[in-house]
């Protein structure tokens, strides 16, 4: 880490990461932008806080975007995530993607319950769009090994959510009680 940023450095640095870790959020969030915004808003303050003391970290977007995912797994595990249709998830399809504020509440908060190893792995396949080739490259590991854990961490995600989705189906979503 090196010593403390002027205002000018940080502002440029500010520039220079809030796409992408806005990006990262917002895809984990289904695109709600106010808690995207709300989110990445809080990553920032504790940027600013942590570097301030122990200074910039050699690699600030990773870094930020470590404290990003923190954030969302604290966010999710808060949450009481309210019954969906199992119609709206469907983690075997490869292009699945919460495109819901609804739905990406539902499934950041199976993937909160889940161990990292899982969490990250679904995360990158589902959310950063990252090819089996491209994962099994970037962890040192067979493409056969990673469909192997992806098959495991959709199955305990699925076992996870079905807890969730079978409420949905005793309660219909127009009769659902606000509490």
């Amino acid at each position: 880490m090196s010593g403390p940023l002027s205002e000018s450095e940080l502002v440029l640095l500010y520039r220079q990461t809030i796409r992408a870790l806005y990006a990262y959020v917002s895809r984990r969030v289904g695109g709600d932008a106010g808690l995207a915004e709300d989110l990445v808003q809080d990553v920032w303050m504790r940027a600013l806080d942590d570097w301030a003391r122990k200074g910039l970290p050699r690699e600030p977007l990773a870094w930020l975007l470590r404290v990003a995912h923190n954030t969302l797994v604290s966010h999710f595990r808060k949450l009481r995530p309210q019954p969906i249709d199992p119609a709206s998830i469907d983690i075997e399809d490869e292009r699945f993607s919460p495109l819901t504020a609804e739905t990406a509440a539902v499934v950041g908060w199976g993937l909160a319950q889940l161990s990292r190893s899982h969490a990250e792995l679904l995360e990158a396949f589902y959310f950063d769009g990252q090819t089996v080739e491209e994962i099994a490259r970037q962890r040192s590991m067979s493409p056969r090994a990673v469909e192997g854990r992806l098959r495991r961490a959709r199955e305990k995600l699925r076992k996870t959510l079905a807890r969730v989705m079978r409420r949905s189906v005793e309660l219909p979503y127009a009769v659902r009680r606000e509490g």
